[in-house]
């Protein structure tokens, strides 16, 4: 399993190349994860994945971005986060994924998201809806 801790300013550089081979994720300035809870998964010496989540209010907070190195799925890195971020966390998380991100969807749901509502047209390059989905704890 990974270490997971808080992102760095020196993280940064691996998570755009995170971003860059996973075209599925959002393509943000990585820099401005700075500005929200960043947390990144780590093997080694590189950082494998990472989640960035932004508070909304109390008791609800959005998952800005999820992404895990395309030669690091399928091991358990996603849900470490997951784990990581909901850990003594009471409240609503919601999130925007591509609708033709089914992978995504799918590992939303098994870890208890649901769909909340469909937004036509909020991605561009290429132009898609957003499945819009919560999880509810405590």
């Amino acid at each position: 399993m990974p270490i997971v801790r808080r992102g760095e300013l020196g993280d940064l550089s691996d998570i755009e190349l995170i971003q860059k081979a996973c075209p599925e994720a959002a393509q943000w300035n990585p820099a401005e994860y700075l500005h929200h809870d960043l947390l990144v998964a780590v093997r080694g010496v590189h950082v494998v994945a990472f989640v960035v989540v932004r508070t909304l209010a109390p008791g609800e907070s959005e998952i800005l971005n999820l992404a895990v190195a395309p030669e690091f799925r399928r091991q358990g890195i996603a849900r470490a986060l997951w784990n990581a971020v909901r850990e003594g966390f009471c409240g609503a998380f919601y999130l925007e994924v591509r609708a033709s991100n089914l992978a995504a969807q799918k590992f939303y749901k098994s870890v208890g998201f649901y769909e909340l509502t469909v937004r036509p047209g909020y991605y561009q390059n290429p132009p898609q809806p957003a499945i819009v989905m919560k999880f509810h704890s405590c």
